[in-house]
């Protein structure tokens, strides 16, 4: 699986479910309703323990020895409620092994560790440790692995204000037809934190028509669904600044998928400095307005404390 489709997935809708399949006309009332639905859902994955918005540091970590803990002296400094010393990572090429201080409980799966090979989240079975109300997983960007801390009492769960729309816009859910390459390309795509990039497998572009303009968006490979990053002339004004993604089903060559940008949303980052976001290519910049989907106000959802 893509590692930025695990990251941001979606409890999706069936796009074609509000049309009418004996001629294909929206039923709006329905139309309406699922987006509605989409977006309840989208807040509940934010709240939720694998969602964004308890997440509570971000450590960068060399090879070496680094020592975790609540204590202020820690390499890694943990929450309060953490023991002053919870234990040390040894960090190196083949990965990153967790070794607890005796007396301290951490879990795994539910089992008691001491001493364990934490695999990162690009792996096929990723480690969570955990103790008390926090929990961390290793993370691997671009050849470099970082310590995600989370915190499941986060006090920005229940602070967090709602999520600005744009109104739901029919106009701006289009067919798009998939245009593979010749072969799949491994893409160069920046992220929110200078110098990391992301290298996601492309098969290919999705063309479609927004205002009479035709337009493209390379499509990043996530299973049986695409994954894409864009911007737009609302982007950095009303919009992310970033980018905002999206998702529509995996259509073969040449067919058509559903791009609905109803369901265009803001990347983590919005509301977290603790995530690692891919930002909009300059392929995938339209220079049209996509007034649809999330909206971002600085005001509201910046996160001024970073670890980055």
């Amino acid at each position: 699986m893509n590692r930025f489709s695990a990251l941001f997935p979606l409890a999706v809708l069936t796009m074609a479910a509000a049309c009418d399949s004996s001629d294909n006309v929206l039923d709006m009332a329905k139309f309406e309703a699922e987006n509605l639905e989409w977006r309840t859902a989208r807040v509940e994955r934010l709240k939720g323990p694998d969602g964004y918005l308890n997440l509570a540091g971000l450590f960068w970590l060399d090879d070496g020895t680094a020592t975790i803990g609540s204590a202020a002296g820690s390499d890694i400094i943990f929450p309060a409620s953490a023991p002053p010393i919870v234990g040390e990572l040894q960090v190196s090429a083949d990965g990153v092994v967790l070794r607890v201080v005796d007396g301290v409980a951490a879990y795994s799966d539910d089992q008691p560790v001491s001493t364990i090979l934490v695999a990162d989240d690009t792996t096929d079975d990723p480690v969570t440790i955990s103790h008390g109300s926090i929990a961390w997983t290793i993370i691997r960007r671009d050849e470099r692995f970082a310590l995600r801390l989370r915190d499941f009492e986060h006090p920005a769960i229940a602070a967090f204000p709602p999520i600005e729309y744009s109104p739901i816009n029919p106009d701006l859910r289009v067919a798009a037809k998939l245009h593979l390459f010749a072969a799949p390309k491994i893409l160069d795509v920046d992220t929110v934190i200078e110098g990391l990039g992301w290298h996601p497998e492309s098969p290919g572009v999705v063309e479609f028509e927004i205002d009479g303009q035709t337009l493209q968006l390379e499509a990043y490979d996530s299973g049986d669904e695409l994954f894409f990053v864009f911007a737009d002339s609302t982007t950095g004004r009303e919009t992310y600044p970033a980018g905002r993604f999206l998702y529509s089903d995996r259509p073969a060559d040449g067919e058509e998928t559903i791009l609905d940008f109803n369901r265009a949303y803001n990347p983590p980052c919005a509301f977290n400095d603790f995530a690692t976001c891919p930002v909009a290519s300059p392929q995938n910049r339209l220079a049209v307005r996509i007034e649809a989907g999330e909206k971002y106000d600085p005001l509201v959802h910046a996160t001024p404390n970073s670890s980055h």
